[in-house]
């Protein structure tokens, strides 16, 4: 990236351009402010949602074969108390997973009751979730096992929240970065909290500025959404921060190959407020030297 004057005009110049673009006007304060804002809210909305993050009491391996499964200590996978006794069984086979109900057990999926459900299999691609009383369960993958992962609209997480410290709002943590595009997409090692590594491809890296120094974060994709995760850490981290790191969603490029970054929006991870989530780590490339005293600070549960 390189930095251009032509008479009184600023000009923003990437080697991937033929000819240099006009530069962003930078972002008003109380403009920014105003976004940031408006962005903590919808996060906390999202959080304090029945079957949001807040809910989660349970990550509940499951072995191959019959797994019975219930608030019942006897049960191989045991619910929270409030949960029948005997709910019914897991079934793992081959790939697939299917509950089984116990008669009477008014165990719901889509709004219906059910007595059978095949919860996953190569099939079923998104989320089958089950309900019975404030619980809702569904099954996810790991590494090739598979678990439970249960949620609670009445968890304590959840209806004892009350928002997240975050740094004040601060103008100098947004900025115009490049996004610098590989062709085709870099496999990067990804950690997670399990201390298991995968692999993930990584269409490209955001590049940015501070003091004068530069500095790029790979980036990855969820389905269906067209912008860009990062998972990063900075020396804030393990002290006004999660010490797992934090992430941030940055848009995709526009026409000029330019994207915002603006840390002001960095959050938790999920494990920052429970045990039972499986977040990725931020990988080795993506720790950078920097005190980002910006976004929310660490969750104190």
């Amino acid at each position: 990236m390189k930095k251009s004057w032509i008479g009184n005009t600023f000009l923003w110049c990437t080697p991937a351009f033929l000819a240099c673009q006009p530069a962003p006007e930078p972002i008003d304060p109380a403009t920014h402010r105003a976004e940031v804002e408006a962005w903590r809210e919808g996060r906390w909305a999202d959080l304090e949602r029945p079957d949001g993050w807040l809910s989660l009491v349970g990550l509940l391996w499951l072995k191959d074969g019959h797994n019975t499964f219930g608030a019942d200590s006897s049960n191989d996978v045991v619910f929270p108390p409030n949960a029948a006794s005997h709910i019914g069984g897991f079934d793992v086979r081959e790939g697939r997973v299917t509950m089984d109900v116990a008669p009477g057990v008014p165990v719901r999926s889509d709004g219906a009751v059910v007595q059978s459900l095949i919860m996953r299999s190569e099939a079923v691609t998104d989320s089958v979730v089950a309900q019975l009383g404030s619980l809702r369960w569904h099954v996810i993958q790991r590494q090739g096992r598979f678990a439970i992962r249960l949620k609670d609209s009445q968890s304590p997480t959840l209806l004892e929240f009350d928002g997240i410290e975050m740094f004040e709002v601060n103008p100098e943590w947004w900025s115009v970065a490049d996004f610098e595009r590989y062709d085709p997409p870099k496999m990067i090692k990804v950690p997670n909290i399990l201390g298991t590594v995968s692999d993930q491809p990584s269409p490209g890296a955001v590049v940015f500025r501070v003091n004068g120094k530069t500095f790029r974060l790979d980036v990855t994709t969820e389905r269906g959404n067209p912008n860009y995760f990062i998972a990063f850490a900075d020396s804030t981290n393990g002290f006004d921060t999660y010490g797992g790191g934090r992430f941030l969603w940055v848009d995709a490029e526009d026409e000029h190959g330019r994207t915002v970054l603006d840390f002001n929006r960095s959050y938790n991870p999920p494990c920052g407020f429970t045990d039972f989530a499986t977040c990725p780590l931020p990988p080795r490339q993506n720790r950078l030297p920097l005190h980002i005293d910006a976004g929310e600070k660490d969750y104190h549960r």
